[in-house]
């Protein structure tokens, strides 16, 4: 049916068409799920956790846990803070975590439940901890509700004892567990002693002993997160997604911060290790500039494929100007580059890369949906495609190859073991790039033109 979609491009303020996001309380939930023995809390009714634990699981292939509230009619008209008390009692008794992470929904933001007061009324168990963050789904994305649970543990458990832990604190964004690892394994390589939160590698990425775990060993400790105060200082990943997280660090321990953009592509990444570089004092191991060197010949090598190729880029703020990023580093012109996410960052950093490389007459656009960028393409058709899952069918009309980067994923596997940052994942996005547009040459020329030798 999407064949059908009209080129005319007709403003939309009160509609979303096949919206490029999903909503809050999905992040908040990613979140808490990348901290040690954490059970994720939905202060809703019971459909609204079934949703986004299905939505993350269907992206990570992984069970992903959840709680819930359980609102009828009478939480949903007189408030729902006699269930969460309930809740909380039964979850610590049947259950076991060490902290409960609870986020709000649409039902408990619209009846205007106060979790924090009702927190503080609750009987918790000695060693057992309560957080909770706000994330109305009708604004923002699952994005900002990441965003917003990730500070939420900052405020309630991080604090400064006037002790340096000599640590660097580090705020990775939206990732999957394989760029948790990477980010992990370059800060060990630059000798960089760090705590990060959140850290969902260990968590949805273990390995297949036979036995379930409720509660993986991975994910960032609540002591870590405790220490997170007495810091030397911060790491924002991300500008949009990470650094409100390091601002709440700072306004309650101090400690400063520095924000940088997702270390995607090699000029990015470069800035990622030189900041690691400056914190440590340790000359870059040669590892490290070895897989810079890696990159860097496989850049050269694909260019003859990618020089010119016009691409439009779809998906969560951060990860598309990453992504974008690294396209313009290949010769690739970001045709139409968007994200669901509001936030003006994202179109002033988009702006400022096509400036810098020179490219003119991109569409650039926050808060948009994937019904607007296939009318994009309707009337200006680009070579490929490159976002999650929900742009196949767009793809599917318009006969281009999709690059599936991103989130979500969910109909193709091992992706989240896979990094997209640093120069490993700077390699695995060339490999998936290049091979798919030399796929569709070999699937779309005619036989006299198909080439054993590419």
């Amino acid at each position: 049916m999407l064949n059908y979609t009209p080129k005319e491009v007709v403003e939309r303020e009160a509609l979303k068409i096949n919206p490029c996001k999903t909503c809050q309380p999905a992040g908040a939930l990613y979140a808490a799920l990348g901290v040690n023995r954490c059970l994720p809390h939905s202060h809703g009714s019971q459909g609204c956790v079934a949703f986004h634990r299905m939505f993350l699981t269907r992206h990570f292939k992984e069970p992903v846990m959840g709680s819930s509230s359980s609102f009828t009619e009478g939480s949903s008209v007189f408030g729902g803070g006699s269930n969460l008390k309930t809740a909380a009692k039964n979850i610590f008794d049947l259950y076991d975590p060490r902290i409960i992470a609870v986020h709000t929904t649409c039902l408990s933001e619209t009846i205007g439940d106060d979790l924090g007061s009702i927190i503080t009324e609750m009987d918790i168990p000695e060693g057992k901890y309560v957080v909770h963050c706000n994330t109305p789904s009708y604004k923002g994305s699952h994005v900002t509700g990441f965003t917003n649970m990730v500070s939420g543990f900052v405020n309630y458990l991080s604090r400064k004892t006037g002790t340096s832990n000599g640590k660097l604190c580090v705020f990775p964004g939206w990732g999957n567990p394989g760029d948790y690892r990477e980010y992990k394994k370059l800060m060990k390589a630059m000798k960089v002693p760090f705590s990060m939160l959140p850290d969902t590698s260990g968590v949805l990425d273990g390995a297949m002993t036979g036995k379930y775990e409720m509660y993986p060993d991975g994910g960032t400790t609540i002591e870590e997160i405790e220490g997170l105060g007495d810091c030397i200082s911060s790491l924002a990943l991300g500008i949009q997604t990470s650094e409100p997280s390091a601002v709440a660090l700072k306004k309650k321990c101090g400690v400063d911060y520095n924000a940088i953009p997702l270390p995607m592509g090699i000029e990015n990444t470069d800035k990622f290790i030189m900041t690691l570089q400056q914190f440590s004092k340790e000359d870059v191991p040669f590892e490290v500039e070895e897989e810079r060197g890696q990159l860097v010949d496989m850049m050269v090598d694909i260019h003859p494929y990618t020089y010119g190729k016009k691409v439009a880029i779809y998906g969560d703020p951060d990860t598309v100007l990453g992504i974008t990023q690294f396209c313009l580093e290949l010769g690739m012109i970001p045709k139409y580059v968007i994200t669901g996410t509001p936030g003006v960052q994202f179109k002033a950093a988009a702006e400022a890369m096509m400036e810098k490389f020179g490219i003119e007459d991109s569409v650039i656009k926050a808060e948009a949906d994937l019904f607007y960028l296939h009318q994009l393409m309707k009337n200006e058709p680009v070579d490929i495609m490159i976002g999650g899952t929900h742009g196949k069918h767009i793809a599917r009309a318009e006969g281009i190859p999709l690059v599936r980067m991103g989130f979500p994923v969910i109909d193709r596997y091992i992706h989240s073991y896979m990094p997209l940052v640093g120069y490993k994942g700077g390699m695995r996005m060339a490999e998936l790039i290049v091979n798919a547009i030399m796929d569709y040459q070999d699937s779309h020329c005619e036989e006299k033109d198909v080439e054993m030798v590419m």
